[in-house]
């Protein structure tokens, strides 16, 4: 499945969601500009090997997936997000942060069967943003630059992803973020809060475990291996991904392959919807009984950028993670 898609792809402790300071109001950051005016435009950056080039600090920003809010809530530049599509599940954010994604008008969150985003070009580039963050099936970054608008995805989702995907992924996207809002010592703060609280988390006894994304209601089920964020979380938490000699983000899994390979402890994501549902997707399936994971309920729901692309909800995710399972 291609890296850049929806689902899979294509979701402190339970109570500390994001980093995030700073999420301000749209008055806020203009005093902010005004003061962080630092001669920092014209700026080009990569991004998915093309170069992308800003003239000045991006004013008007449409979301089209969730993935990007905790960089921005971080560096306090929401208020700079005009419109939104997809789905902001409200599980991911902290109050402030979510108050200011209630601000931001949803243009809309309708999806297909697969959950990819249903939306026009026309509705996006009605909006007149001057950086689309995140991309559509529809929406790609030629699509947007043939009419001069530029075109942001996390690097975890270009392509086949990253090739080595870690922790510093995620300060590296901080940073990148910095620059292109011009917020250096806002990332520099940020970063040395991330690395705080994966210092913090404390691994638990070695066991196996897998990352998977389940069909709801019946068809494909998909298992993470080493190109994907799923991995240096789990070696963070002391497990070994089951998957890890896997040199693919996600790929197809069949029944037969898990309970050959009996992982100890399954994580399961889902984008949206009843998370019973989505261990039910697994536990419901013909010969589920025999896997261990299921046997002792060591099965754990969790919304997908909690653990994809590689961002601080990462860390969140590590955290649930370790919290859930713990030392045994």
């Amino acid at each position: 499945m291609p890296a850049r898609t929806h689902v899979p792809p294509l979701a402190v402790t339970a109570t500390t969601l994001i980093l995030l300071a700073a999420c301000g109001t749209s008055s806020t950051n203009s005093s902010t500009r005004a003061a962080n005016a630092s001669g920092n435009y014209p700026l080009t950056v990569e991004n998915c090997g093309d170069n992308v080039t800003f003239t000045a600090e991006p004013e008007r920003v449409v979301l089209l997936k969730s993935a990007s809010v905790p960089y921005l809530s971080a560096l306090g530049v929401l208020g700079d997000v005009t419109a939104r599509a997809g789905a902001y599940p409200t599980d991911y954010y902290d109050e402030a942060t979510q108050k200011a994604l209630d601000e931001i008008p949803l243009l809309t969150d309708k999806t297909d069967t697969g959950g990819h985003l249903q939306i026009s070009q026309e509705v996006v580039i009605g909006q007149e943003p001057d950086l689309v963050l995140g991309e559509a099936q529809n929406l790609t970054r030629d699509t947007l630059t043939s009419v001069g608008i530029p075109l942001l995805e996390e690097p975890g989702l270009c392509g086949d992803g990253l090739a080595d995907p870690g922790f510093d992924d995620v300060y590296d996207q901080m940073f990148f973020y910095g620059k292109v809002f011009d917020r250096q010592a806002e990332a520099t703060a940020a970063v040395a809060d991330l690395k705080k609280r994966l210092a913090a988390v404390e691994k638990g006894e070695n066991r196996t475990a897998a990352v998977l994304y389940p069909t709801v209601g019946g068809g494909v089920t998909y298992a993470y291996g080493s190109r994907s964020m799923a991995q240096p979380q789990l070696e963070a938490a002391g497990f070994t991904n089951v998957f890890g000699d896997v040199d693919e983000r996600v790929f197809e899994v069949s029944l037969e392959k898990l309970i050959g390979l009996d992982p100890d402890v399954l994580i399961l994501l889902y984008s949206d919807g009843n998370p019973d549902d989505v261990g039910r997707a697994i536990t419901d399936l013909p010969g589920a009984e025999k896997l261990t994971a299921v046997k002792n309920d060591d099965l754990m729901p969790q919304l997908f950028n909690f653990t994809e692309p590689p961002s601080p909800l990462a860390i969140t995710g590590l955290e649930r993670i370790e919290e859930r399972f713990g030392q045994r």
